[in-house]
């Protein structure tokens, strides 16, 4: 059963350093959190280690821009784990071959094909119509507010040509504010479904968890599992994630599940302990502890 807490101060101590989602934790799509923010400086100025590990599927040098957007200081992280570069790297060495079918938002995701220095003999990467396409890179929906089954002709042919969806951001929903949007997630779930084949480089799955602690190797820090706390507000991909990985884990109920754990209606913003394990129970998740909010 999972343990409630107060703050992060209730049990930082035993942790050297936090691997910590973004959207849903430390912002809401539109700007920060400034209680989370505050926490994760305090943890710093103790000495702690904070890498952010986000879904999104952007390189980590645009999610530092977006962070500057959404009022996240830089002295509240000390280095970005990205889906979207574990994503990218496997792009690179041609993952789902070289004409690529893109589905996403381009203005947004433009960045996600700029070239990877640490890539050795990258393969050149051109996006071209589904039918000439080899692969499907998917950063996001095409309307992030249409249901995914819009994609279901497109996904018929290309699961008769056998090609392959590289999926760079596992979520599945997300709340921009107060609404709730499609993520790329979605999509390759519905390919999976469909009987194609899903490639997956975000939380829950190992890749991004390697690349956060090749960001940590790159400090000059040795931290063993058993030392880092993950934190976030998905069961199926934070929680899961972490749990995977043999790492302690902290689900922020404020978040996806805010309603289903009475979080939203708490004079405190904390779950409700009843409401709280009868979603755990239901999710299949056990996170090591829980809050409402990071604070």
């Amino acid at each position: 059963m999972t343990q409630i807490i107060a703050s992060l101060s209730d049990v930082s101590d035993r942790y050297d350093a936090l691997f910590v989602d973004l959207w849903g934790c430390v912002h809401n799509g539109i700007t920060a959190y400034p209680e989370a923010v505050a926490a994760l400086q305090a943890y710093r100025a103790k000495g702690g280690i904070v890498v952010l590990v986000t879904n999104s599927p952007k390189p980590r040098a645009g999610v530092m821009s977006q962070l500057a957007d959404f009022n996240v200081p830089a002295d509240a992280y000390d280095t970005i784990a990205t889906s979207g570069d574990s994503a990218r790297a496997a792009m690179f060495t041609g993952a789902v071959g070289e004409k690529v079918y893109f589905m996403g938002e381009w203005q947004r995701d433009e960045g996600f094909f700029t070239p990877l220095e640490v890539i050795d003999n990258p393969v050149t990467i051109s996006r071209v119509p589904l039918a000439e396409a080899e692969g499907i890179v998917c950063c996001g929906p095409f309307d992030t507010m249409a249901d995914p089954d819009v994609n279901r002709a497109d996904f018929l042919y290309a699961k008769t040509k056998g090609m392959k969806l590289l999926c760079a951001n596992p979520d599945i929903v997300v709340d921009r504010g107060e609404t709730r949007e499609w993520c790329a997630g979605a999509l390759a779930r519905l390919y999976t479904e469909m009987g194609g084949e899903s490639l997956y480089f975000g939380k829950p799955h190992p890749p991004i968890y390697d690349l956060a602690r090749r960001r940590l190797a790159a400090l000059g820090k040795d931290i063993p599992d058993s030392a880092i706390l993950a934190i976030g507000d998905g069961p199926h991909t934070d929680i899961a994630g972490g749990m995977g990985e043999n790492i302690d884990t902290l689900f922020i109920t404020g978040g996806l599940a805010a309603r289903e754990t009475k979080t939203d209606i708490h004079p405190d913003l904390q779950p409700d302990a009843e409401a709280l394990n009868a979603y755990l129970e239901k999710e299949m998740s056990s996170p090591t502890f829980s809050i409402g909010r990071l604070r």
